[in-house]
């Protein structure tokens, strides 16, 4: 799948910053939580590496969080990027925004990276070599946050995406057309087990894989170069 296509219909991208709050269960908790993981190993004047920046909304939870810190955002989509520079304002004097995908980054190295709510458009492969090329580019020890759909082991992913659906539902469409909706994303993500997201994490290099957020399908892990 390419990463960018669910995000270059302009009128997505023009409803990204009100809706993505609704969809994600603790959304601006998600951020502070994925500050806090960075910022507990990252020094105060840190570089840190954000993969799938477009939106441009973890850019600034974090960027207001940390005053001193500095940020490399990537992503595949033009019309996010330029999003992203509308909603980081004067913050986005500390943001270099790069359109691409992770190949595109200079080496670093970083004192941390995030991918939030990006993984999980990637076949395993794909994802493999993100991580992989996120790995290449961070300082031994530094932390990795990520966090994305995915089902824990052995439930039934269309029952936790109808959850979330309802979750983002705000008409009160009601169960039917949620699971209507979870069946159609099932098909079109790949989606990874509990299992599949830590083996993949250290298959790319990384330890100390820990589940840090639970939402519905939503879940988030943090790692260590």
């Amino acid at each position: 799948m390419n990463a960018a296509q669910p995000f270059a219909a302009p009128a997505t991208i023009a409803d990204y910053v009100a809706a993505t709050p609704h969809k994600v269960p603790g959304y601006a908790d998600l951020h502070r939580m994925a500050m806090l993981l960075l910022a507990e190993h990252a020094p105060a004047a840190a570089d840190i590496l954000v993969v799938g920046a477009g939106g441009g909304l973890e850019l600034k939870a974090f960027a207001e969080a940390q005053p001193r810190w500095r940020f490399v955002g990537v992503d595949p989509s033009a019309g996010m990027l330029d999003l992203a520079g509308r909603v980081l304002g004067s913050l986005g004097a500390r943001v270099d925004l790069r359109q691409g995908f992770i190949d595109t980054v200079q080496p670093g190295p970083f004192d941390g990276a995030t991918c939030l709510l990006t993984l999980h458009f990637l076949q395993r492969q794909e994802r493999l070599h993100t991580l992989r090329e996120i790995h290449r580019r961070l300082k031994p020890g530094a932390p990795l946050v990520v966090a994305h759909h995915s089902i824990a082991d052995g439930d039934d992913a269309v029952a936790w995406l109808a959850r979330s659906a309802a979750f983002a539902d705000r008409a009160g469409a009601g169960f039917a057309r949620s699971r209507l909706a979870a069946a159609k994303m099932a098909d079109g993500l790949p989606l990874l087990s509990d299992g599949e997201e830590g083996a993949v994490l250290r298959e790319a290099g990384f330890s100390g894989v820990a589940l840090f957020y639970a939402g519905f399908s939503f879940r988030g892990w943090v790692s260590r170069a």
